[in-house]
Formats: structure tokens, C-alpha cells, sequence
């Protein structure tokens, strides 16, 4: 018997946990609260995509006379095919049965329907090589040819990482939802009430907490919420997670708590605590209770109970996430398009954690920064950030990370990849960050050393004048210039961008384009996704909306309030630009299509560009700095050097040189040194190395320099210590 049982719906990810249940776990060890952890969805997907789930599909598609399309009767036709090879398709996706990559890559082995029919150039993709990528992209088509035949045949609100994700969207009454959870239960509704009825009886729980990250788990959580009050009357229901911290700020209808006792808002460590102290209490009042951002039902109306005094706890304070429960090792790695850093999002497991609570940032104008995830910015300290690394690493037999970060701040950043060289610690990384000048080039080879591989951010409008309307705070430039620092220190780039963003003009849009296209064409990009503007209601666009040009077409409100639908007064059609932004972006994503003209992605008429051929490489070609500031800090990144002191004589004239072997991890480099120079250099790289955790500025070794010799900035520039700067020789 636990206290409570914490559920993500279906669905969300294949291949990782969504981490909200986890780091509740975490939190709930330090309270000694015994609570059970599931991920519904991945449960649901394994019982789905098994032989005897495919087996039940086929014949309920048969029974009810709906295998109509040519795709679907092909893959009916070839179901032995499918039956007899999901099992060890999955088993391979989970990592398991490396071998039968081999098997997948060899023709005539999978059964191929439409997915197939436009894959991506093999050879090019992977090489002669990349076995088990290759083998996981097929699969993963394979995958989604099934996926089509359940949509097409069984259920048309099937996703692998949605599911009935339109009742979610823009919902400002609950009547749709409400209407649907009367009708009879789906299939995959069952498969997901018998899997959860098995663990509430398991676990036997006083309350169920649903994480509602994304519209496409709203259905689900509504529905196993409508199963447990049905079937087990004496469990309480909560619901918190993304979704409602910015959907279900404003509802009212007092019927969503028919399903749901609580709906919490925003930080959910203090509201659940206080919760399951309220459910313990056998005789409580619920509307009197001190809870913390919670919506209840009292006197028939919906109550929003913030009576507690307490306050939120801090990000030091809530403890460790907790991955245990989870089937970890039954995840399901899939690759979509061949593209290494698209693959991050559905390839691998990856442990997950927040460098910072909120954005530093704060003023992006798209974004929801009235709202407490995003306004109240809290950092976390790197040695207990690697410590809660080192604390999942032993847990889970993982290493490797993703900080899922708003925006990670950079001098954080710098910080933990301090911590973890000097703790010896080998990881792989990866987050969220703003395009700002602070990630020169010295910042992002320590990054890369630290393990960090890849970096997302937003570019948004590649357009200097919109960036300044956003309040961005970086310039096209600008930009240009952190990914080719990034992507030279080897650690890859994705962009988000944006189209229809208010005033947008369709010059603009095309410009937009241009840049996008310089920038993969150079390689400093390597990855991106286009997204639409979506208008939020509490957004500074969606607070102002008059200040930006747009007429939102508000609607009464009594269930989900978030996206706004709106007129924009320049009476653009932004919808005819998502095809061929997407179709463009896909093809510079495999390295092809530049030559193109712009024209060629569009089926209407567009303007020729206004940006020069050349903008994004002269943007690149900034003139070397020869100045350091003082308060600088100097770290040196590799090892002690080999040392050999030669004399050297010219014009009757002897004097010693020290010649400095650096070995390296792919070469080796020498340098030579007079031996005074020499000497308090190799005395000095061993003070400033990173595993010292020294902090040296670079005016604290001019002023020791200049206490034995002279001219110390005509020694930091010099040719032999150009060259150990880029052995790593780091100034941030």
C-alpha cells in the first residue's frame, strides 16, 4: 500500500520518461511520503505493439469493416508479416538483440507499406557503417505504417506521443471533452483502464496524481479519472502538470470535477504535500482545508483553495528525481529522419534535470513569462547539480543528460562543466539556450569537454527588426556567430523558428528564409523546426494584444484558456508559407537544396530575397580580439605538458629554449619558449588547470608575469601562445 500512486497518461515519449513524476518522487523521498510512479503511456505502447495486441487490432479492423484505404489493405494483407516480426522489432528498439540491426537492414525483411515509399538515401544517411541507426530508422517506419493502419482503421485520435489531442487544443468549454468521455471506451481506452486498474490494486493508493504535461494526455487523464471514481469511489483524483498550469487558470465548469477532486497549479511539490496530508485526515473539510493553488468543487462551485501561508519550497530543497518504478529499460528508441540532431528527442533514454527554475531572460514577448514557471527564476548551484548527476547515474546506470531548462543561463553553464572535469565525471549533455553573445568560442570547447553535444534555442524571425519586437535580445549576427562557435567546438545546433509573428510582412518571411538557408549551407546549423506564431493569452502579445497590431477574437471562458485565435491587420495569409518553410527545411536538413532558388518551395508567387548572397558569412569574418578584460577568468584545459631545454646560439651568442610537448587526445604540438617564459608558463598551467578548481583572472597573471619579466600582453598574443589556445587554453 503506498500514499500515492503518480501517473503520466498517454501518451508522450518512446523513448524516455516524462520527468514531472519523477521529480515529484524525488521531492516525496524527502518527506518520507511512500508514493508509486507509472508511465501509462509507454505501458499502454507495449501492450499495443505486441503480437497479441497487433493480433486484436487486425481483427476488431476486420470485424468492423473499416480496412477501406489501399495502405491499409496492404498492410492487412502482410499482417503474418507484421505479427511475426513486432515482437523483435520492439525487443531491438529497447536495445536489446543488437545483432538483429543486421537483420532489419537486410532487404525483403520488414514488411513495407507507405512510410517506406519516401526514404531517405541510406548510404548517405548512415554510410556503410551506421548498422544499428540505419536499422532503427527502418523500424521506426515500420512502426508508423502500423501507426497509420490504427488511425485509418481503429482510431483516428491515435499518436505515438498523442492521443485525442484536438479535444485539448484551445478547449474554452468543456462541452466537446464532456461529450466524448460519455461515449463508449475506445480500444486503446481499454487497454489503458485494464492496465491501470492492475496497479491501483497493486499499489492500492489514498490518491491518484495525474502530470498532464501536453493537450495530447488531457483526454486520457480525464478518462482513467472517470474510471477510478466509477470503480474505486474512496481514491481522490488530482490533476497538475503543464497543461493546467497554463490552460486551466480561468475554469469554472464546475462538471471537470465530476473526474477530478483537485486541479493544482503551477510548482507542484507544496500543493501535492499538502494534499496528501488532506487525504489522510479522515474526517476533513475540504473547502476549509489549508491547501496551496488548488481548484476543488465546494457548495457546488468551483473553489480555488490558496489558503496556506506556506511558501514554495526552493529548487536546493527538493530533493534528487527518483526514476524508480519505471520501466526503464523497456523504452522504445526511434529515429524519425536521419538527422543526428533531431534524433535527440526520440533516441535514447536520457536522464533529466533543470539547471534553473524559470528563464532568466524573462521579456520574450511570444512567450508566457507572466506565469510563475517562467517569471520566477531560481538557479541551482553546479556541485549540487553534479551531485544529483552522480545520485542518477547510480540509479539508473545512465549517463547521460538532459537539462530541460526554460533557457539555461551561460554562467551556469560554465560553472557546471567546471564541476563536472574536475570531478572526473564522463556524461553526455544537453539543453535549451539563448543565442547570446556570452557563449564565445572558449565557453562552448569547456561545454564541449564537459560532455555537452547539442544546444537548442530560438532563432525565431531571422529578421532583425521582429527580433527587436520579441525582445529577443540577440541580432540575426549575433547569432550566426554562437552556433559557428558552437558547431566548431563540435557540439550540434537545433533552431526553432517562427512564421506569422504580428506585422510579419512577407518580405520578411521570405528574408527570413534566406538566412536559414545561409546558415545550414555553412553547417553552423544543424537542425531546425518551424512553428507558426500562436498567439497566447498570457503572453505579453496576448496581454497587449493592441501594441502589436492584432484583433483577438476572445472567446467566453470556462475550461482551457491559452491559445487565442486572432486577426492580424496586415491581412497576411501566413498559413500558405508552412508548407514550403517545412518542405525547405527538411531538404537543408540532409544537406541538399541550396542551390534552389526560394521560389521553387513556394506554389505561389513570392519576392525575391533582399538579403546579400554573402550576409551570413561576412557576419562570420569578425576581425581577432587582441584585448582580454582583466577580471577574466584563465583555465587550461589539458595535461602536463613534456618539457626538453636546447641551447640555441647565433652570432656567438648561446641562450637556452624550452620546447613544450603537448599531447592531446587526436594530436600532438610543440611549442617553444625562451626558458624564463617557458618555466612560469608550465608553472602557471599547472595553477589554472581545471582540475585544480583554481579561479585565476587574466589581471592576476599579468601581475604575476610582470613581477619576473615584461610586456605580458605581447607574450598572451604571441604565436606559441595562439597555439596553446587552441589546445585549450580557455579565457571566459
Amino acid at each position: 500500500m503506498k500514499d500515492l500512486l503518480l501517473i503520466t497518461p498517454p501518451f508522450t515519449q518512446l523513448n524516455t520518461p516524462y520527468p514531472a513524476t519523477a521529480y515529484l518522487k524525488g521531492f516525496l523521498n524527502t518527506k518520507n511520503i511512500d508514493a508509486f510512479q507509472m508511465d501509462l503511456g509507454i505501458e499502454v505502447i507495449l501492450e499495443l505493439f505486441s503480437q497479441k495486441g497487433l493480433q486484436e487490432i487486425f481483427n476488431l479492423a476486420m470485424a468492423n469493416d473499416t480496412i477501406k484505404s489501399t495502405n491499409s489493405q496492404r498492410i492487412y494483407a502482410l499482417k503474418e508479416e507484421y505479427l511475426n516480426t513486432i515482437e523483435p522489432i520492439i525487443s531491438f528498439l529497447q536495445g536489446h538483440n543488437a545483432t538483429f540491426g543486421r537483420q532489419i537492414c537486410t532487404p525483403f525483411f520488414l514488411p513495407q507499406a507507405s512510410r517506406f515509399e519516401q526514404l531517405d538515401d541510406m548510404d548517405w544517411a548512415f554510410g556503410s557503417m551506421g548498422i544499428q541507426d540505419k536499422a532503427k530508422h527502418l523500424a521506426t517506419l515500420y512502426l508508423e505504417d502500423l501507426s497509420d493502419f490504427i488511425v485509418d482503421c481503429l482510431d483516428d485520435n491515435f499518436g505515438f506521443s498523442r492521443y485525442a489531442e484536438r479535444l485539448g487544443r484551445s478547449a474554452n468549454s468543456f462541452d466537446e471533452l464532456y461529450d466524448h468521455l460519455q461515449k463508449e471506451n475506445t480500444h486503446i481506452d481499454q487497454i489503458t483502464l485494464d492496465i491501470l486498474e492492475k496497479r491501483i490494486k497493486t499499489v492500492q493508493p489514498k490518491l491518484v496524481c495525474f502530470s498532464v504535461p501536453f493537450p495530447g494526455n488531457l483526454y486520457s487523464a480525464f478518462r482513467c479519472a472517470q474510471f477510478i471514481n466509477q470503480q474505486f469511489p474512496e481514491i481522490k483524483t488530482a490533476m497538475g502538470g503543464g497543461f493546467p498550469n497554463t490552460e486551466l487558470r480561468s475554469v469554472s465548469d464546475v462538471r471537470v470535477f465530476d473526474f477530478f477532486d483537485f486541479i493544482t497549479l503551477d510548482d507542484g511539490e507544496l500543493p501535492i504535500e499538502l494534499l496528501v496530508s488532506h487525504c489522510m485526515e479522515s474526517e476533513s473539510e475540504t473547502g476549509s482545508s489549508m491547501l496551496k493553488r488548488t481548484f476543488l468543487k465546494k457548495d457546488g462551485k468551483v473553489f480555488y483553495n490558496n489558503l496556506s501561508p506556506r511558501t514554495d519550497y526552493k529548487q536546493s530543497e527538493v530533493g534528487t528525481p527518483d526514476y524508480s518504478d519505471l520501466l526503464l529499460d523497456q523504452y522504445v528508441s526511434v529515429i524519425e529522419i536521419a538527422n543526428p540532431m533531431h534524433s535527440l528527442w526520440s533516441d535514447g533514454r536520457w536522464n533529466k534535470l533543470t539547471m534553473a527554475h524559470g528563464c532568466y531572460w524573462g521579456k520574450c514577448t511570444f512567450c508566457d513569462i507572466s506565469l510563475d514557471y517562467i517569471k520566477i527564476y531560481e538557479p541551482i548551484a553546479a556541485k549540487l547539480l553534479v551531485d544529483r548527476m552522480e545520485q542518477l547515474i547510480e540509479q539508473t546506470g545512465e549517463r547521460g543528460f538532459h537539462f530541460v531548462d526554460e533557457a539555461a543561463p551561460p554562467a551556469l553553464m560554465r560553472a557546471l562543466a567546471l564541476e563536472i572535469i574536475k570531478r572526473n565525471l564522463s556524461v553526455t549533455w544537453w539543453t535549451n539556450i539563448r543565442f547570446e553573445k556570452n557563449f564565445g568560442r572558449d565557453l562552448c570547447v569547456l561545454l564541449k569537454a564537459s560532455g555537452c553535444i547539442a544546444v537548442s534555442g530560438g532563432l525565431e524571425v531571422a529578421s532583425d527588426r521582429l527580433l527587436a519586437l520579441i525582445q529577443k535580445g540577440v541580432t540575426v549576427e549575433q547569432v550566426a556567430q554562437v552556433t559557428r562557435n558552437f558547431t566548431e567546438s563540435g557540439i550540434m545546433v537545433h533552431c526553432y523558428l517562427m512564421y506569422g509573428y504580428p506585422t510579419q510582412t512577407v518580405q520578411e518571411t521570405v528574408d527570413s528564409l534566406e538566412m536559414v538557408r545561409q546558415m545550414f549551407e555553412l553547417g553552423i546549423l544543424q537542425s531546425g523546426f518551424w512553428h507558426q506564431f500562436a498567439l497566447t493569452a498570457h503572453s505579453p502579445v496576448g496581454l497587449n494584444p493592441s501594441d502589436y497590431h492584432i484583433i483577438p477574437d476572445y472567446q467566453p471562458i470556462t475550461f482551457a484558456n491559452n491559445d487565442v485565435q486572432f486577426t492580424d491587420t496586415t491581412g497576411i495569409d501566413h498559413d500558405q508559407f508552412s508548407y514550403g518553410l517545412k518542405k525547405s527545411l527538411f531538404n537543408f536538413m540532409h544537406g541538399i537544396g541550396f542551390d534552389f532558388p526560394l521560389q521553387q518551395w513556394f506554389d505561389f508567387k513570392i519576392p525575391k530575397t533582399t538579403i546579400e548572397k554573402n550576409y551570413i558569412a561576412n557576419a562570420l569574418e569578425a576581425p581577432p580580439q587582441f584585448t582580454v578584460r582583466p577580471n577574466a577568468k584563465i583555465i587550461w584545459l589539458g595535461g602536463k605538458p613534456m618539457a626538453t631545454v636546447i641551447s640555441k646560439s647565433k652570432k656567438g651568442q648561446t641562450w637556452e629554449v624550452l620546447k613544450l610537448l603537448f599531447h592531446g587526445k587526436m594530436e600532438s604540438n610543440e611549442i617553444a619558449l625562451s626558458k624564463e617564459h617557458g618555466e612560469w608558463l608550465m608553472n602557471t598551467l599547472e595553477k589554472i588547470s581545471v582540475h585544480q578548481g583554481n579561479t585565476v583572472t587574466f589581471g592576476q597573471l599579468k601581475s604575476d608575469f610582470e613581477n619576473h619579466m615584461e610586456d605580458f600582453e605581447l607574450f598572451w598574443f604571441s604565436k606559441p601562445m595562439l597555439t596553446l589556445r587552441s589546445l585549450g587554453l580557455l579565457t571566459l
